[in-house]
């Protein structure tokens, strides 16, 4: 049976005063000790010091090769919640590893603002593009964010205050559980404060009455993109998510993604859900890389290329949107591609690409309908109904 010989130890502002008396062994018996510089530096000890190494990614190499000793990674807060010990934790032997958890920023920040964890929204821009947190600016929503530095509350601010959410409180807490603990408090319109470099903010979202309504939900009005008309329209776009079923983690291709709305909905439909937008025209990709940054999705991947060729060497996905370039060629690679329990959905406007998907249809199931949407408009000084071009759907689930 596997032994446990990594030790993942949460540290909290406190050091190493905060330890059980059972996590505090644990390191003084550690052949291996890795961490931060703050990490070493409350340290006596001879055994061997690592730091992070870099690239970061080298830490899992580093690790393996001392497999047979006993070895700590000391990690700040709770080490399981955007922390090292989730990536230590999907490379190796769970029966290897042994977690020490600690209170971690998150527990301490909504203490210190009377929050229930259980009613707010966590989320980390540590490291990584702070425009994510724009898909989260919703009314009344409670935010709590590990951020990047010290200029992450005024980027944060700005964002807000943007999208007609200036009125919203912000709060940084800094060097919490400590002895240097430090809280800033403003609003989003007016914030201005020097704050420490490692802190967490804590937005709690107010709305004024022209403020950018932005779900997370599918639908989003299409005035919200940029694009040069050609695009998947709100309505026709919501129906389409639903068929496409955005899950956490989970990756989707949009080909022919144009100016990247249903890429971008998908990935602000869930959790750490992920796109691959296949687009030949660089104005489009260029439109769509703006939308994705505009409605908090930055990690949107776009790949210059025509199908089916640009799909060869891509990751295998869990969802497949045929927005354009349908061909039976086209959807025999991607349903070869498509994972198990994978949804595709095509949409066709042209009659020959309906004609093509009324033929897939023959072929492999699935289900065959046609959309039609119209909106209301002036005509003269009354109203009437202007329709919109159908398109006709198919969707289908591999089992």
């Amino acid at each position: 049976m596997t032994q446990p010989w990594l030790h993942i130890i949460g540290i909290g502002e406190d050091g190493l005063d905060g330890l059980t008396p059972a996590t505090r062994a644990v390191i003084d018996a550690a052949d291996v000790i890795v961490g931060g510089k703050r990490h070493h530096e409350m340290l006596d000890t001879q055994a061997e010091r690592l730091a992070w190494p870099s690239p970061f990614d080298a830490l899992i190499g580093e690790l393996e090769a001392r497999r047979g000793q006993t070895v700590a990674v000391l990690a700040s807060g709770d080490p399981l919640w955007f922390s090292v010990g989730a990536k230590i934790g999907r490379h190796l032997d769970p029966a290897e590893l042994v977690y020490h958890p600690q209170v971690g920023a998150f527990q301490l920040a909504a203490a210190r603002m009377g929050w229930s964890m259980a009613d707010l929204e966590t989320l980390t821009v540590h490291g990584r593009p702070v425009e994510q947190m724009i898909a989260f600016i919703q009314p009344d929503v409670r935010l709590l964010i590990l951020t990047t530095g010290a200029e992450t509350p005024q980027q944060i601010a700005k964002f807000l205050t943007e999208r007609g959410f200036g009125g919203s409180r912000l709060t940084v807490l800094a060097h919490m559980g400590g002895e240097k603990e430090e809280r800033f408090d403003g609003v989003a319109e007016s914030w201005d404060h020097d704050v420490p470099a490692f802190n967490t903010l804590a937005v709690e979202c107010i709305a004024a009455p022209d403020a950018a309504l932005m779900p997370r939900v599918p639908g989003l009005a299409d005035k919200l993109f940029q694009s040069d008309g050609t695009m998947t329209k709100q309505e026709v776009r919501a129906i389409t998510l639903a068929k496409l079923m955005p899950m956490r983690g989970a990756l989707l291709w949009d080909i022919g993604t144009g100016c990247g709305s249903v890429a971008v909905e998908w990935m602000r439909g869930a959790r750490y859900a992920r796109a691959i937008g296949i687009e030949p025209k660089p104005e489009r990709r260029a439109m769509a890389a703006a939308n994705a940054l505009a409605l908090g999705v930055p990690r949107l991947e776009l790949v210059d290329g025509t199908v089916p060729a640009a799909l060869d060497g891509l990751e295998a996905p869990d969802a497949v949107f045929i927005g354009g370039g349908l061909s039976e060629e086209v959807f025999d690679a991607a349903w070869a591609a498509l994972r198990p329990l994978g949804r595709l959905v095509a949409n066709a406007v042209t009659i020959e690409s309906e004609m093509c998907l009324a033929a897939l249809h023959a072929k492999h199931g699935g289900q065959l309908v046609k959309l039609s949407v119209e909106r209301a408009e002036a005509l003269g000084p009354l109203s009437g109904w202007k329709p919109m071009r159908p398109v006709t759907q198919w969707s289908l689930i591999k089992r």
